[in-house]
């Protein structure tokens, strides 16, 4: 069975913890060690308190949930110990020099890092379309005020520009966009509206190529026990740690 190390304890990483899957979690650590606790007494894990030594421990595959700056803190420590990793916070990777360094690390080293597809469907069709010509790549996302932290009495556009822009202005926000972005090969554009009308995260990704044109529109239930966090993106983790060991792959 494969045993997952879970740094960042919040609410993917309870909701993965509660998960009775093809997998365990074997070690977790949290910055706030009575999070680590917590998760640890869901799920039969050993809570550390530092991550040297949670890095050591028994485990074949570290799943972060935790932030974009946990990525840049801990991701090389990480590939350095041999251990393939899970990103959440796609969005660390909009810097092309620490996204190189991590690929380089992890070929040397022989280990993998894996990107859900978070709260999205379709990247499997972006890496398709990369092989040939991809000539529109639109992520159009709607929030609530209350998810973007800003005040609005009406429907109106706060961004417009590319992915790796948006990122710095709204790193919590649009994960979704970078996904796309790094499945493309290519940076997506970004149209980003507040809508005090909708109580849902929806996301139109508009894409077109030389295979032809699609169309995806995701409307996201939040997580039961955050409202901050897409149930999709967690669900999607959980997918992907299912599948990992499977011997038969679907999909590109």
């Amino acid at each position: 069975m494969m045993r997952v190390g879970l740094l960042g304890c919040g609410n993917i990483g309870h909701i993965v913890a509660r998960y009775a899957g093809s997998f365990t979690i074997s070690a977790v650590f949290d910055q706030a060690f009575e999070r680590a606790d917590e998760i640890a007494s869901l799920s039969g894990a050993t809570a550390y308190r530092d991550f040297e030594s949670f890095i050591n421990a028994d485990l074949d595959i570290v799943l972060e949930a935790a932030s974009v700056s946990a990525v840049k803190r801990y991701a090389p420590e990480v590939l350095a110990h041999r251990r393939n990793m899970v990103i959440m916070s796609v969005g660390a990777l909009t810097d092309a020099g620490f996204r190189d360094t991590l690929r380089a690390m992890a070929k040397e080293n022989g280990t993998k890092i894996y990107i859900p597809s978070g709260a999205i469907f379709g990247l499997d069709n972006l890496k398709i379309g990369r092989i040939s010509t991809i000539k529109k790549l639109l992520l159009r996302t709607t929030k609530s005020p209350a998810a973007l932290g800003i005040e609005a009495t009406e429907r109106r556009q706060i961004f417009s520009g590319k992915a790796n822009e948006c990122i710095k202005s709204y790193p919590k926000n649009v994960n979704v966009s970078v996904a796309m972005s790094l499945a493309a090969g290519m940076d997506s554009d970004v149209e980003l509206f507040v809508d005090p009308a909708v109580n849902q995260n929806v996301h139109e990704l508009f894409i077109e190529g030389d295979f032809g044109e699609t169309y995806i529109r995701v409307t996201n239930k939040p997580s039961p026990d955050n409202p901050a966090t897409s149930y999709l993106a967690a669900l999607s983790v959980l997918s992907l740690l299912e599948k990992l060991e499977d011997p038969i792959v679907i999909g590109t």
